[in-house]
């Protein structure tokens, strides 16, 4: 075999070599990529469904505080304002306590109109929707709350925003119905590339992670890593619970 063949031989091993190489290497990426596409309609189904269960969560939240309104709320004051009209009979003079009462009863009423009205809820932002849990509190004394918004508002979208409102209403949820809290504070502050959401509240607290998880805790946090947030809950025993959550965005100013 002269010097020629040798050379040619040499060639052609070399160039199937590299084509070989190729055809590994393209495959790889093939295989990442597809992989990268399953990872994503994954993620992207996982959101899709805590995102339905929030939603729903949300609307069985809803209707159990209408029913609750309407019963023990609307339904006292339509009582005291029957009680005073029947003694108006004898004393004219307490015809205003009785519209005062049925005015207090109809302004309780097309309050409770928004949260019946399901797009009337669809088209509430973010800030729309705490305001009125947090309005809902002070108005029925459950317990007295502030609110505070501190920046521009940004858009993350309806989807995000339902979902860290689900995270919040749980934190509320808990601090009335667990932690004997007087008072309860939230800040919602827009930076140039986060949002930073703080509430806190002045109840007994606990220390235990049993106590993390038996009020609902994992749910909150899992919630927050489907929208790939940070979520941090801390607590102290007779000193609160607060809860920090922070979701950074692209800086799009409305």
């Amino acid at each position: 075999m002269d010097e020629k063949e040798i050379a040619g031989l040499v060639s052609v091993l070399i160039l199937l070599v590299l084509v070989a190489v190729i055809i590994t290497l393209f495959t790889v990426f093939v295989r990442r990529k597809n992989k990268l596409l399953e990872e994503q309609e994954q993620v992207k189904k996982t959101f899709e469904k805590e995102l339905s269960e929030t939603q729903i969560e949300i609307r069985e939240e809803t209707l159990r505080n209408i029913s609750w309104e309407l019963h023990d709320n609307i339904g006292q004051l339509m009582t005291l304002a029957k009680i005073q009209a029947q003694m108006a009979k004898n004393k004219p003079e307490t015809l205003d306590e009785v519209a005062e009462t049925i005015g207090k009863g109809i302004h309780e009423l097309r309050t409770l109109s928004k949260l019946i009205n399901p797009e009337a809820l669809k088209s509430l932002n973010l800030l729309e929707a705490l305001n009125l849990e947090i309005e809902r509190f002070n108005r029925l004394e459950f317990i007295k709350s502030t609110f505070v918004v501190e920046g521009a508002r940004h858009d993350i979208g309806n989807k995000k925003e339902i979902i860290i409102f689900r995270i919040l209403q749980e934190f509320f949820s808990n601090t009335i119905k667990h932690s004997k809290a007087s008072h309860l504070n939230v800040i919602v502050s827009y930076n140039t590339d986060r949002l930073t959401i703080t509430a806190k509240d002045d109840g007994i607290g606990f220390s235990s992670d049993a106590d993390f998880s038996g009020i609902g805790m994992k749910n909150m946090k899992n919630r927050a890593k489907v929208i790939d947030a940070d979520l941090n809950i801390t607590s102290e025993k007779n000193n609160g619970t607060a809860l920090k959550l922070i979701y950074k965005y692209k800086p799009t100013i409305i």
